[in-house]
């Protein structure tokens, strides 16, 4: 904090000395290094403060960012289900489509399963059987 080297710190000591005097000295100096220490702990306990201050921004970003890339993907997830739901129920739909009759489909599609009935008839005499 300070650039004090040691000749300037001499010279404090003696003017001290010279001044607050022999008996008062070690007193002055017991309290100017309490006060120090309590300058040093305020100003350690600042930087921690300031230190957890910045901690906790980095954490709401961090947080922030998780619950957009959740609400995103949540986002997209429900978009795939409905569309699959939407698929699902147009597959429903055709398979539960009535079939629509021979008689109704026209002349070739009649004959074809008449042709078809006629050809597994298991009573017809051209069917042989298998023994």
């Amino acid at each position: 904090m300070f650039d004090i080297g040691f000749w300037e710190f001499l010279v404090i000591a003696v003017v001290a000395l010279i001044v607050i005097g022999p008996e008062r000295l070690p007193k002055v100096a017991r309290t100017l290094g309490h006060l120090f220490g309590r300058m040093q702990r305020y100003v350690n306990d600042v930087k921690a403060d300031i230190s957890r201050e910045m901690e906790l921004d980095e954490v709401r970003k961090l947080q922030a960012d998780v619950q957009s890339a959740a609400h995103s993907f949540e986002d997209s997830f429900s978009k795939e289900v409905r569309e699959t739901e939407a698929q699902l129920q147009g597959v429903a739909e055709t398979a539960s489509a009535p079939v629509t009759p021979p008689e109704t489909a026209g002349p070739a599609a009649a004959s074809a399963p008449q042709q078809l009935d006629l050809a597994l008839d298991p009573n017809d005499p051209s069917v042989q059987k298998h023994a």
